[in-house]
């Protein structure tokens, strides 16, 4: 008798988690059966569905729906790495924000998490020398999700952007692992030098509503930055910064502000 092989069974335990959640909703709410079975269901791997919810809110008169998804599908076949920041990101929404419940939210309605799948892509498509796909993302993602972020900005796995409105991030910015922000962050530069002009933020990060970070300074890792805050000068790891112009009041309250989302100033 020849060697009997092994039988390898893919287990992609956040895939599965979200379907079985699209089933309880067609169980709770029939009348969001065919949004449902459109996002989640007809498809195969989280990847698919990816390719098809991003391009879905993508398309436009100018760049049809199919057009994109064969683009996207393309992205996410070339490797693993996109699919695996996803899940990250998905388990980041799942973890930190207080009114997601389910793995399936962030997919099915939350703007914030689709926003940064479209700039993954497009950043994707930037490294690959697509940069006028890139560039038509950008302005998509901008215009439909009120998200601008530069597809060349190198940005972490594990990102949360929590109502997600009027967010910019430059060109040369790098946001590290783990880092939360709020609406109406900025992560812009100064000047008109077209060189390395952005921030620099580093891991497991906490960005309070409205702040705004601005020129090549370095927020150093487990930092708070709170709501409403101008940061112009570098923020040393492990500090709360507030007011205008930004100043350290304090320690950062805990080992990864980012995941705590504890936004208070404490004696």
């Amino acid at each position: 008798m020849g060697e009997v092989k092994p039988i390898i069974v893919s287990v992609d335990p956040v895939w599965d988690r979200i379907r079985d959640e699209a089933a309880e909703i067609i169980r709770s709410e029939p009348v969001m059966a065919s949004l449902v079975h459109s996002v989640i269901l007809s498809h195969s791997t989280l990847e698919v569905a990816l390719s098809h919810r991003v391009a879905h809110r993508l398309a436009s008169g100018e760049m049809t729906e199919s057009i994109l998804y064969n683009a996207f599908e393309e992205a996410y076949a070339a490797g693993c790495r996109l699919g695996d920041v996803a899940r990250t990101d998905i388990l980041a929404v799942f973890e930190r924000d207080p009114a997601c419940h389910r793995y399936i939210q962030p997919l099915l309605f939350y703007k914030g998490f689709q926003a940064v799948q479209a700039y993954r892509l497009a950043h994707w498509f930037w490294v690959h020398g697509r940069k006028d796909l890139a560039y038509f993302m950008q302005m998509r993602t901008s215009e439909v999700f009120s998200v601008d972020i530069h597809p060349a900005a190198k940005i972490g796995r594990g990102l949360m952007i929590d109502h997600a409105h009027s967010i910019v991030i430059g060109e040369t910015a790098v946001v590290g692992d783990n880092v939360s922000m709020l609406h109406s962050v900025t992560l812009g530069g100064t000047g008109k030098d077209d060189h390395d002009r952005h921030p620099k933020i580093g891991n497991n990060v906490m960005l309070g509503a409205g702040a705004k970070v601005l020129g090549n300074i370095k927020v150093g890792n487990c930092s708070r930055v709170a709501a409403g805050s101008v940061v112009l000068h570098a923020v040393p790891a492990c500090k709360t910064v507030a007011g205008v112009p930004a100043r350290v009041v304090g320690e950062a309250g805990c080992d990864q502000p980012s995941a705590l989302m504890d936004q208070l100033l404490h004696d």
